[in-house]
């Protein structure tokens, strides 16, 4: 049981971005991003897959706070999904971490790195999920 990791999860509107952490839970790094088009059934089945390929204890979920730390309306859909989650993988500790200023860090380090824009819309959902999973397991 000490090979568990911790998945992230950027939970978008349309797109989410997963990442994990290595066995050590040591470092996270990006999975993928999954098209769901605010489809949850299409998404939770493509985490079905993830969960068979991974040992996974715990999961994050990046919570979507204002920046004055009201919650948006966007927190409540997140807090459905998270519902969801619980309901289905009732076994595993589900936790939500705010996800604060993600997207921005994603797209800053993307800018960084020169990464073409049609490659960013696939990897920004992804690098905030290991974003949110790296302020998870610094706590």
């Amino acid at each position: 049981m000490n090979n568990m990791r911790i998945l992230g999860i950027d939970y978008g509107q349309v797109r989410a971005g997963l990442a994990i952490t290595d066995e050590l839970k040591i470092t996270a790094q990006g999975l993928k991003t999954i098209n769901h088009n605010g489809n949850d059934k299409k998404l939770l089945s493509e985490l079905d897959d993830v969960m068979k390929q991974y040992e996974i204890d715990t999961i994050v979920v990046g919570m979507p706070f204002h920046m004055n730390g009201d919650r948006s309306i966007r927190a409540e859909i997140t807090e459905k999904f998270i519902h969801k989650l619980k309901c289905k993988y009732n076994k595993i500790k589900i936790v939500s971490q705010d996800e604060r200023l993600t997207t921005v860090q994603a797209h800053k380090t993307m800018n960084d790195l020169d990464i073409n824009k049609k490659k960013k819309k696939e990897l920004v959902d992804t690098i905030s999920a290991v974003y949110i999973l790296e302020s998870y397991m610094k706590i």
